[in-house]
């Protein structure tokens, strides 16, 4: 069963009289369970897609449907509370923030997602995660591996439907790279959430499952 579709994504952007189409009639599904990971040479689309995808950016034309709803004609206030309570989001940089320490980080999520700040929940993802003895500690004290641990560990804690994770290794060696891969497919399969995952790095792809290339702002098939 498919969770979320996106239909005919077209996006322009505008630099004085010149106009680029840089996605031109996208569409994709993603399932639940499912790592589907999004690959092409910088400049394809790929990352403008997620982030039409996350209702970051507004799309030129298409549809964007999940849920029976089309998330291209809700307004910013619902489309907010869909990103906080639906969708959760991993990027290259963790973008923890400095003055929270790492249990306190998921608190704030689920405080955002309108979920109860549930300990046994918190402790149980920082266990699944191998942070239980970092849960006190802030993020000027953590590695790279485990900036982006917990970075995981706060995008999932609400349970969302979908996970975008935008080069979520770019910044990592290849060991660490490989334990958060091997996370972000165990918590995909976990939770049943459909992932979308734009990566460069052709080491990653086994993780998915599927592959998906952009070139020039299209999807090959």
């Amino acid at each position: 069963m498919e969770t979320f579709h996106l239909k005919n994504i077209r996006k322009t952007f505008k630099n004085g009289e010149v106009e680029e189409e840089v996605l031109k009639g996208v569409n994709l599904s993603l399932r639940p369970g499912e790592i589907t990971a999004l690959t092409g040479a910088s400049g394809s689309g790929k990352s403008t897609l997620l982030t039409i995808a996350a209702g970051l950016q507004e799309t030129s034309e298409g549809e964007i449907s999940f849920k029976g709803k089309n998330l291209a004609d809700v307004k910013e206030e619902k489309l907010r509370k869909v990103r906080a309570e639906e969708f959760g989001f991993i990027f290259q940089s963790s973008h923890l923030v400095p003055f929270l320490t790492v249990e306190e980080q998921l608190f704030m999520m689920l405080e955002v997602a309108g979920k109860k700040k549930e300990e046994e929940e918190v402790t149980a993802i920082l266990s699944k995660v191998g942070l239980s003895h970092r849960r006190k500690a802030y993020p000027s004290s953590l590695s790279g591996g485990e900036k982006q641990r917990a970075a995981i560990a706060r995008s999932v804690i609400h349970r969302p439907s979908v996970l975008f994770a935008d080069e979520p290794t770019a910044s990592l060696d290849s060991k660490k790279s490989e334990e958060v891969m091997q996370l972000l497919e165990d918590m995909t399969k976990e939770l049943g959430m459909a992932t979308l995952l734009v990566t460069h790095e052709t080491e990653m792809l086994s993780y998915a499952d599927r592959v998906v290339h952009m070139e020039d702002g299209k999807i090959l098939v």
